[in-house]
């Protein structure tokens, strides 16, 4: 037991990455991937069974639980940001440094990547079986937005791109609440539960246009996945060049959301606590300074 022991530690130490910004790259990676591993795993199951292994309530559900488990893996190394939008808002903020967001950009949209892989590889029989011996995706028989979006049929660009700048906006509106220590606090280590139900009531709310990608590396990863496993080039071109909606509209929304947020609340709890401080601060002195012996008393 003690020398199994001896072999782990030494094979941790060297796997062990000191680089800290690497370290947190594949963090964001790994909740990424889990994100997509088991958020498109239950539109896969809604998908491929025609609906009776599923519901648009279940993926929602999913999308929201997996984001949770994402940002619980990942959040003690990286923040758990799973989304660039998120890494973007932070950055504009000012509470990351800017060098982070192509990483993160990268390691997140990876993590998608290999998400998406995963479940073609679990489901491999069943989408051929779905599609008739084709990986379709437009049609009765699509299966390529089982794991990127596409639109409804209703829906035209300009319109596309407003839904996910409204949906972009009104998940940083509310993980900035949530993360914003003079508003109303979440207790210690529920803060990925609450933004897991953002996510799901976002997707209650706001998916039918076309699954609320809100975040562009969701969508960007298994993209390039599926035009890589057979699903070929149509994946970009499809719906005139749709594909270009979720990687733009997502930051467009995180511009709009930071905006909102501040100027209607950030900035005002931010200045009341400023103040706050500088009035203790003050009163600190002043209580220094009484204590301070005259040369009379001395």
């Amino acid at each position: 037991m003690g020398k199994q022991r001896d072999i782990l530690e030494k094979l941790s130490g060297t796997l062990q990455i000191r680089n800290v910004l690497l370290r947190q790259a594949l963090a964001e990676c790994l909740g990424t991937l889990i994100l997509v591993m088991f958020g498109c795993g239950a539109v896969a199951q809604l998908v491929l069974s025609d609906g009776s292994h599923g519901t648009f309530l279940s993926v929602n559900f999913a999308f929201g639980l997996a984001a949770t488990l994402g940002i619980l893996v990942s959040g003690q190394i990286s923040g758990g940001h799973l989304n660039p939008a998120v890494t973007f808002t932070l950055c504009l903020l000012g509470r990351e440094p800017w060098r982070k967001f192509p990483l993160f950009f990268f390691f997140q949209t990876l993590g998608a990547f290999l998400g998406a892989a995963i479940i073609f590889c679990m489901y491999f029989d069943a989408l051929w079986e779905f599609g008739h011996g084709e990986l379709v995706v437009e049609g009765k028989n699509a299966t390529a937005g089982i794991f990127a979006t596409y639109p409804s049929e209703h829906l035209s660009l300009h319109n596309g791109l407003l839904d996910q700048i409204i949906g972009t906006a009104a998940l940083i509106m509310c993980i900035l609440a949530i993360v914003d220590p003079h508003n109303n606090p979440i207790p210690g280590g529920l803060e990925a539960f609450t933004v897991g139900l953002v996510v799901s009531v976002i997707g209650m709310s706001m998916g039918f246009n076309s699954g609320y990608a809100i975040n562009p590396a969701r969508d960007l990863g298994p993209r390039i996945f599926t035009a890589l496993a057979g699903w070929g080039a149509e994946v970009f071109i499809a719906n005139s060049y749709w594909f270009l909606v979720p990687i733009c509209g997502p930051f467009l929304g995180a511009v709009m959301g930071v905006m909102m947020y501040q100027l209607m609340i950030g900035c005002h709890l931010e200045g009341e606590a400023a103040e706050k401080q500088m009035r203790e601060e003050e009163e600190e002195e002043r209580s220094k300074l009484s204590n301070v012996p005259t040369n009379q008393e001395a």
